[in-house]
């Protein structure tokens, strides 16, 4: 049996296969009668389960082409490794996830973001796509096609994403500062400008009455202040009393932006690895409102945390993208092991959430399915029947949307 990569998602595939080229996929694909992709399996919900075939990305990895504007890469390759080697030719990505260790498709799949006010999420940086369909035909999407914005987030619903390309710009310089601790009150009066310190912001907290224990700002230019929060006086972990060795390099030193907006080192145990996540996404001009909401199951979150991770994510136009439409604040959530404990807590978090139409984090444990908060999901509907009609990439998944 295959699990996901925290262990508390079993998949009920019947068998897993691991193609080494994309015409072995599409053969693999036109084989099957139900079948879902599979990437680095960092995702705590069912979205890649289903009780055919999963087909596994992790030999699907080159880097097919390297241009002035664009990179067009295999779906298994890691951020990490990519970003390594656009920096050997003078480019680089414009904005990773906190973990370089997941894979390409999978996290456009799910709308995988990392952080800044004017950063998109990962997905947004998709020029154009190769989706093998059921019938293991590759079609090519590019920004600007009728069906692009439906097909770039589309949870593995409407084939195998086997290549993607992707925006790069030239290589360039972060410095990684972080901040010791903040109030509440200073981070409910000055949020947006706290989310837009640097390149990319995070504030973490625990939830506490203290407020935010961490500032991390990756900025081009030197950040010599954070309102009253003093300077870290050495490495800090997200997760307080965890190795440092595992987090990018802090204190101001300059780098490759590939080895700063990640929060932590390729090779390294991410996170805390033994952990599980959850995420909302709430409108920008909501978030104080989300924050001031949350406060009072401080005493509830705090045990049950290893960290919590407050961002803001730029709008989109992908259709299922959390971030369609509007700039965004998200609250995240790592939690402790303890999936019953957090499985009981969710219901009261999002109806908590519910006035700010809180959209979850496809790839992270959530309840209520968000699909009443997604316009342009009818959309989707008719775009998945028509692309995939036989439901050979349905999955466990398709409850969330009603599908």
């Amino acid at each position: 049996m295959t699990a996901n990569w925290a262990g508390n998602v079993t998949y009920s595939a019947a068998r897993v296969l691991a193609p080494q080229s994309v015409d072995e996929a599409q053969h693999a694909v036109a084989a099957a009668t139900r079948l879902r992709a599979l990437g680095t399996r960092h995702s705590f919900t069912r979205v890649a389960d289903t009780d055919g075939t999963l087909l596994s990305t992790e030999h699907l990895d080159r880097i097919v082409e390297i241009g002035e504007r664009t990179v067009t890469v295999e779906a298994g390759v890691r951020y990490g490794e990519l970003g390594a080697t656009l920096e050997e030719h003078g480019l680089a990505l414009l904005n990773y996830a906190s973990l370089p260790h997941i894979s390409v498709g999978g996290a456009i799949a799910t709308a995988t973001h990392g952080s800044g006010a004017r950063n998109r999420s990962l997905a947004a940086s998709v020029a154009a796509l190769d989706l093998v369909r059921a019938n293991g035909e590759l079609v090519h999407l590019e920004r600007g096609d009728k069906d692009f914005d439906g097909s770039v987030v589309a949870l593995g619903m409407l084939g195998l994403a086997a290549r993607v390309t992707l925006d790069v710009v030239p290589a360039f310089e972060l410095r990684q500062y972080v901040f010791d601790g903040l109030p509440w009150a200073t981070v409910e009066a000055s949020l947006d400008d706290l989310l837009a310190l640097g390149y990319s912001t995070s504030l973490f907290t625990l939830w506490t009455d203290a407020g935010v224990h961490q500032v991390w700002a990756k900025s081009i230019d030197p950040v010599d202040s954070c309102f009253d929060a003093p300077a870290a006086d050495g490495p800090r972990h997200p997760i307080p009393g965890a190795d440092t060795a595992n987090c990018t390099e802090q204190l101001g030193a300059p780098g490759p932006s590939g080895e700063r907006l990640p929060h932590f080192r390729l090779g390294f145990t991410p996170s805390g690895g033994d952990e599980l996540q959850t995420e909302y996404a709430v409108a920008r001009e909501n978030a104080v409102d989300a924050i001031r909401a949350l406060r009072p199951f401080g005493p509830q979150l705090t045990p049950l945390l290893l960290t919590s991770e407050i961002r803001a994510v730029a709008a989109d136009t992908l259709w299922l993208s959390p971030f369609h439409e509007r700039d965004s604040v998200c609250i995240h959530f790592t939690w402790k092991p303890l999936a019953g404990e957090v499985l009981a807590l969710l219901p009261q978090i999002e109806a908590t959430l519910a006035p700010f139409a809180a959209r979850p984090h496809w790839a992270k444990v959530f309840v209520e399915s968000p699909a009443a908060l997604y316009p342009r999901l009818p959309a989707f509907r008719e775009l998945r029947a028509r692309l995939d009609p036989d439901r050979v990439f349905a999955g466990a998944f398709d409850a969330q949307l009603g599908m």
